[in-house]
């Protein structure tokens, strides 16, 4: 099982670690884009949900969603239609990747979600060569919206 706790200025150490990880720095470019994100996540990007994932205690990774309206996004026209959210995530410590967690942070992500009144639908888009997010995505019934490359999920 995992938790996902909101994010305070003291994980910011353990962030930026995970941030440049292999498999982690290969999805996240612009670390200092992120670093900045969650030094003004209580200002200027307050309107952006962070979270730390824990496993058993251990801050294992880190997860955020946002309502596309609050964002610069357009989500090739899934904005302007409204009730449309994102998301993003990441296991930072290595002995937890390919083990299903990425998966249950999605799930818990959607949960998250649709607690909000105006929720309609997930929308996400990483890499193609992204192959774990893709498949993590899939299993989680979210739908490859092929003509826009975006992955769909309505809730």
């Amino acid at each position: 099982m995992i938790e996902l706790r909101k994010m305070s200025m003291d994980d910011l150490s353990i962030f930026k670690k995970w941030l440049h990880e292999p498999h982690v720095a290969k999805w996240y470019e612009h670390p200092a884009d992120w670093i900045y994100e969650i030094e003004k996540q209580d200002s200027e990007y307050n309107w952006i949900h962070h979270f730390i994932v824990e496993h058993e205690g251990k801050p294992i990774g880190f997860c955020q969603y946002y309502a596309c309206k609050d964002s610069d996004e357009l989500w090739e026209g899934y904005t302007e239609l409204g009730g449309s959210y994102s998301i993003d995530y990441m296991i930072g410590e290595n002995d937890y990747i390919h083990k299903g967690y990425g998966r249950q942070i999605v799930l818990d992500l959607v949960k998250k979600i649709t607690l909000h009144s105006d929720a309609k639908r997930i929308v996400v888009q990483p890499d193609e060569d992204n192959k774990a997010s893709c498949g993590v995505l899939l299993s989680c019934g979210f739908v490859l919206d092929t003509e826009k490359n975006i992955y769909v999920k309505e809730v």
